[in-house]
């Protein structure tokens, strides 16, 4: 009850009408860098590089069919959270979301999720670097040195990504508690820099053709003798991880100016650039290859591809942009993380809130729960140490999570669209310019059910207990289950420590988020206070 009363006044006085809670992080993001947050988190240069080997390995020249439609079940989702977006613009967007559709219990445990995940998935963008610099120059290869094999399914190499995992945590981390521009300026000329790149790349591998497009209709390449259907499954856990994240603008939407009208934007934005970009960067790989069938492909996946094509010395300089959008990757996730262990926090509902959801006047950052995420992510990668299946394995226990969590916000949506037939499911509103807010209108049902039955499907396909991706060397079947175990511990911690919540504080009290035309003025309010 205190709680609700010190939110109302707050509402009285107004602080901060736009989102129903004081403004405290500094609203220092636009419409580009909002874009670039949800770009930098898909970072198509970073994810298809990580995995396009597994995915080529396990399904051959037609694992590229997994692309379009694993892009096609997630612009599904990305159209729901795009009008989710608009009419609740806040921090922790997975929780709130979730919490205002189900209530809160179902609502914590979905961001419960979202925050495990995130912190997974920290883990895998950062030591995507193996990837890219010890191609770039041998002397990253520290353990081992030079000469080592540096492929992440070697002991070597594996080993060697967590060394370098941990120095690049420990610089996103640093760029995260200092100052929200100066994150949003970094992943911003990340993204600038990934595009360019992207662009580039993709031309030269076009225009440099070693096969015509048939090649896609079969299966050349690929590595093992299991049934297609099920390695072709396998092979989506490539397409499942690139073509994640594009939520992580609505993260940013108390910091970004003009939410209701920018976020859906930059949601879609995200997601149907990172899409058309990934597919004809894998086409242009697949055409441009020197071989197919050598094994070169199925082991070092682009690396080789860029440097075969380009040379040595271009294809150096193209893996330099890579680097730099594999940082830009990892400090857009780690941001989006901490921004929902904060949103949480500000509800007193996870441990050492107090700590975690304070922001500092200085920086209008949270900082320690950017430290908290970026701990989180070195202790996943450290207690991995020595293990060559931690990185199949880490990506797609991370992707599986955030996909259970984004399925904790799209199945409750789906049961109010239904209930409420007439009016869709959601209030209606206006954005800061005056506009009616984003809408799927008679739609909504009908895409929020293909969105719902995709997310179902890809969840079991990614925590299936394949050996090919939990358990590379076959001689450990705690490894081979790893994905429901670890889910199963996650959701049973965090439903243990809410059940003594709720008996020891109580329930979950959210503040009211208006849909009014009031938001640009109050916006305005907030900026002129010193928070722009």
């Amino acid at each position: 009850m205190a709680l609700t009363a010190r939110r109302s006044s707050l509402h009285d006085s107004g602080a901060d009408t736009d989102h129903g809670y004081t403004q405290e992080l500094h609203r220092g993001v636009g419409s580009f860098s909002s874009f670039a947050a949800g770009f930098s988190f898909v970072s198509i240069l970073t994810t298809v590089f990580q995995l396009f080997a597994l995915g080529f390995g396990l399904g051959g020249a037609a694992f590229f069919w997994t692309w379009p439609a694993v892009f096609l079940g997630q612009l599904m989702v990305a159209l729901n959270f795009a009008q989710l977006s608009a009419r609740w613009p806040i921090s922790g967007a997975i929780f709130h979301w979730s919490s205002r559709l189900a209530g809160t219990v179902f609502g914590w445990m979905a961001g419960w999720t979202m925050v495990i995940g995130q912190i997974i998935t920290v883990a895998v963008a950062a030591i995507a670097v193996q990837a890219v610099l010890p191609a770039i120059w041998d002397g990253f290869q520290i353990v081992g040195g030079p000469g080592a094999d540096p492929s992440i399914a070697s002991p070597t190499g594996a080993a060697n990504a967590i060394v370098l995992g941990l120095i690049m945590l420990t610089a996103t981390t640093t760029v995260n508690i200092l100052s929200v521009r100066l994150m949003a300026r970094i992943t911003s000329f990340g993204v600038v820099v990934e595009i360019i790149g992207a662009i580039v790349l993709i031309a030269i591998l076009f225009l440099l053709p070693q096969r015509d497009p048939s090649i896609l209709l079969t299966t050349e390449g690929r590595v093992g003798t299991e049934p297609y259907l099920f390695a072709w499954l396998a092979s989506s856990l490539m397409a499942a991880y690139v073509l994640v994240g594009f939520d992580s603008a609505s993260e940013l939407a108390e910091e970004t100016h003009n939410p209701r009208r920018t976020t859906p934007r930059t949601i879609l934005r995200a997601l149907v650039f990172s899409g058309l970009g990934g597919a004809l960067l894998i086409v242009g790989a697949l055409l441009a290859a020197p071989s197919l069938t050598d094994g070169n492909l199925a082991t070092y996946g682009l690396s080789y591809v860029i440097t075969a094509v380009l040379g040595d010395t271009g294809g150096r300089l193209m893996l330099c942009t890579v680097a730099v959008a594999v940082f830009a990757c990892t400090l857009a996730v780690q941001t989006a993380g901490a921004r929902m262990m904060f949103s949480m926090s500000r509800e007193r509902a996870l441990p050492f809130h107090r700590a975690i959801g304070r922001v500092s006047p200085r920086t209008g950052t949270p900082i320690t729960a950017s430290v908290v995420v970026g701990v989180g992510a070195a202790i996943a990668l450290a207690v991995n140490f020595g293990q060559p299946a931690l990185f199949t394995a880490l990506s797609s226990i991370g992707i599986a999570m955030i996909y259970i969590a984004y399925l904790g916000v799209t199945a409750p949506l789906l049961v109010a669209r239904i209930r409420q037939r007439r009016t869709g499911g959601l209030p209606s509103g206006v954005d800061e310019d005056g506009k009616p807010l984003f809408t799927l209108d008679r739609w909504g049902v009908v895409v929020n059910a293909v969105a719902v039955a995709f997310q179902i499907a890809m969840i079991v396909n990614l925590v299936w207990p394949r050996p090919e991706i939990y358990d590379l060397e076959g001689d450990s079947p705690l490894l081979q289950w790893s994905a429901l175990i670890t889910i199963g511990l996650s959701l049973a911690i965090g439903g243990a420590y809410l059940w003594w919540r709720r008996r020891a504080h109580g329930p979950i009290v959210l503040a009211p988020i208006p849909i009014t035309a009031h938001a640009r003025a109050t916006t305005a309010r907030a900026e002129s206070h010193g928070v722009s």
